[in-house]
């Protein structure tokens, strides 16, 4: 079985035909798809999804990139959702949080110190409601990473993750898997497929980010070059073909080897999926 473990599938570019984008998804052989809120203004959608979806599971958090319009009184209420779910076997994680340093937008001195606050916020409440995390990683790796030491063991995934040997082997002595999507398709990216062929098979999760980070086959013209493209779950499926041609393994084994990490840095995910 195929999983996405990073699909915004509430999205609203799905919003014309996410019916048939999940059943694209189920036919490619992808049996769960993990959807990340982003603010509070859709912690209830992704919850509703993802019981409205067969195999699929939610995290709730305050992504980085929605900081600035954020409030002391969004982190209350994550707290509260997170306690109300806390019996709920498809909440897996906190998620999407984090730190983003690329995006200028974010990148004020007064933003970026908001985005820690709600970075550090987020991880005490992980803390507190015994929860792994989902971490948006861009530019970032350092300081999440700074944190994260001064935390108790949380544990996650470092989502789209594009650091060095060295961060990748901090994240993973912090208990986390490494997120590997759409960028790791094309060639010119060397140092992802580096990390995807190197680091041990044990560290790696598949993820799509849909719609965003679409494969290298998305969005092509006939002249071959690059054009705008939606990403969907169902692309799970080619990320694990060019994972296992970067290894030089049978596509199975890094399905199997990728669904078994997932659950392993995700527990409630692993009950979940054995009930």
């Amino acid at each position: 079985m195929l999983i996405d473990t990073h699909c915004h599938l509430d999205a609203s570019e799905f919003d014309d035909d996410r019916d048939r984008v999940i059943q694209r998804a189920t036919h490619a052989g992808v049996g769960c798809i993990v959807i990340p809120s982003v603010s509070r203004a859709n912690f209830e959608t992704v919850r509703r999804l993802a019981h409205t979806v067969p195999g699929a599971v939610y995290a709730l958090g305050i992504h980085p990139l929605y900081v600035a319009q954020a409030s002391e009184d969004d982190l209350d209420a994550l707290d509260v959702c997170l306690q109300a779910s806390h019996d709920d076997p498809k909440l897996v994680a906190i998620g999407e949080i984090g730190l983003d340093h690329f995006v200028p937008d974010v990148n004020t001195p007064e933003l970026r110190a908001r985005q820690e606050y709600f970075y550090t916020r987020q991880l005490t409440l992980a803390q507190r409601h015994d929860l792994p995390v989902l971490l948006h990683v861009r530019r970032s790796q350092d300081d999440l990473l700074k944190h994260l030491r001064r935390c108790s063991r949380i544990g996650g995934i470092a989502h789209a993750f594009n650091g060095s040997f060295q961060q990748a082997q901090q994240f993973l002595d912090l208990g986390f898997a490494l997120g590997l999507g759409g960028a790791m398709t094309f060639e010119r990216s060397l140092q992802i497929r580096r990390l995807a062929a190197q680091l041990p098979l044990s560290a790696l999760v598949l993820e799509t980010d849909a719609p965003d980070i679409p494969p290298a086959w998305l969005g092509r013209d006939e002249r071959g070059r690059r054009v705008s493209a939606r990403n969907e779950p169902a692309e799970v499926a080619g990320i694990a073909r060019a994972l296992a041609g970067l290894r030089q393994l049978p596509q199975d084994t890094i399905s199997e080897a990728c669904l078994r990490n997932a659950c392993e840095v995700l527990p409630r995910l692993a009950a979940f999926l054995s009930r």
